[in-house]
Parts: C-alpha cells; sequence; structure tokens
C-alpha cells in the first residue's frame, strides 16, 4: 500500500485497516518501516479530530480519591483543614497554588489537569 496522508475518514480507516494488517511486522523491515510510519500518521489525525481535552479538575480529584480509596479526612490532610476540603470538592473554594502542589506530589495529579478553570 501507498503511504499517503489521512485527510478524510474514509482515508483513516483504510490507514487502520492497513496498520491491522502489518501489525506484527519485524522492526527494522520495509513492513516495520512502514507500520511505524502510519502509526504517526493515525496519530496525527486521531490528535487533530479525536482530541480528547484535560479532566475537571476536582472531578480528577474525586476519581484519584476514589483509586487511594481516600475520603474527605484524607483530602483535609494533603491540603488543609476538612472544611477546606468540603469546600474545594463542592466547587466553592478554588485551588491554591500551594494546594496544587500537595495534590501533585501526594497524590500524583498531574499539575496541568489541576491548573485549569472550573
Amino acid at each position: 500500500m501507498t503511504v499517503k496522508p489521512i485527510k478524510t475518514k474514509k482515508d483513516y480507516n483504510q490507514a487502520l485497516e492497513r496498520l491491522e494488517a502489518i501489525f506484527d511486522a519485524k522492526k527494522g523491515s520495509s513492513e516495520g518501516d512502514e507500520l511505524e510510519v502510519w502509526s504517526i500518521l493515525i496519530e496525527k489525525y486521531e490528535d487533530e479530530y479525536f482530541s480528547v481535552g484535560l479532566p475537571d479538575p476536582i472531578e480528577a480529584i474525586k476519581f484519584r480519591m476514589e483509586q487511594l480509596g481516600y475520603n474527605q479526612v484524607d483530602l483535609a490532610k494533603v491540603i488543609g483543614r476538612k472544611s477546606r476540603a468540603s469546600e474545594i470538592l463542592n466547587k466553592k473554594r478554588k485551588l491554591s497554588l500551594d494546594m496544587i502542589r500537595q495534590l501533585h506530589n501526594k497524590l500524583h495529579i498531574p499539575t496541568d489537569v489541576l491548573i485549569q478553570p472550573y
């Protein structure tokens, strides 16, 4: 198959079919090189047309708390008082820079998620 830019949904589907056909190609082979090029083109197309934005910061905190089995008291230990944790979770208080640092360092939530407006 000739490698060409992906401009339409039809091009995208054909690229996916070809990628699937050569998925197990050996690295360094001609099909392996083709696989790498198709992967890059598909990723570029998906980033442009199927982009997924960052999650809401508070929803990200709640999700991470759920993953860790944390409750509001546990969050308060990370960012300050229990009342402050409640205000944050209810979107009545904005995250401060110090809170963002603590959430990033202790809960490993990416800072680019936490700094978004909500």
